[in-house]
């Protein structure tokens, strides 16, 4: 039983990490697509707050203040009572609430349905531009080396 609500948290944890890192324009083309989003109440309207930023140096020394990001959240229930939870970067309130409808449908029997037709895409669409960075960065790597003279 643990296992199994372990595998589902980290399911969670990767959609909605997803869906908060996911360029606001891809996200809503996806939703527009769509069928006809489900009905719901809200529990917290988009809102639009600060969090503080923290790093570590080298990812294992002393925690540090980076700084501070802006985040927009919100919380709402679909008729059939499922909560979804939208947590986005940035100031877009529509961002958030189609976050947290995405969230609240995968805990649902339309979890295949959005899987296939928004979290795949998308994650395709971010691995595409991810690659494409990291090929663009390769291109103006330098590659240092050292001559040694020979000795008299």
């Amino acid at each position: 039983m643990a296992d199994q609500q372990n595998i589902a948290q980290a399911a969670r944890k990767e959609w909605m990490g997803l869906l908060a890192r996911a360029p606001e324009e891809a996200l809503m083309t996806l939703w527009s697509e769509f069928e006809t989003p489900p009905s719901f109440d809200w529990l917290r309207n988009p809102e639009v707050g600060g969090v503080m930023v923290r790093g570590r140096t080298g990812g294992t020394g002393a925690p540090f203040n980076l700084g501070e990001m802006t985040v927009t959240r919100c919380s709402l229930v679909l008729q059939d009572g499922t909560v979804g939870h939208g947590y986005v970067q940035g100031r877009s309130k529509d961002k958030a609430e189609v976050a947290a409808l995405i969230d609240a449908l995968m805990q649902t029997e339309a979890a295949t349905e959005v899987r296939a037709q928004i979290i795949a895409p998308l994650s395709q669409q971010m691995q595409a531009s991810k690659t494409a960075r990291a090929a663009k960065a390769a291109a103006t790597k330098v590659e240092f080396f050292t001559m040694v003279r020979g000795e008299d």
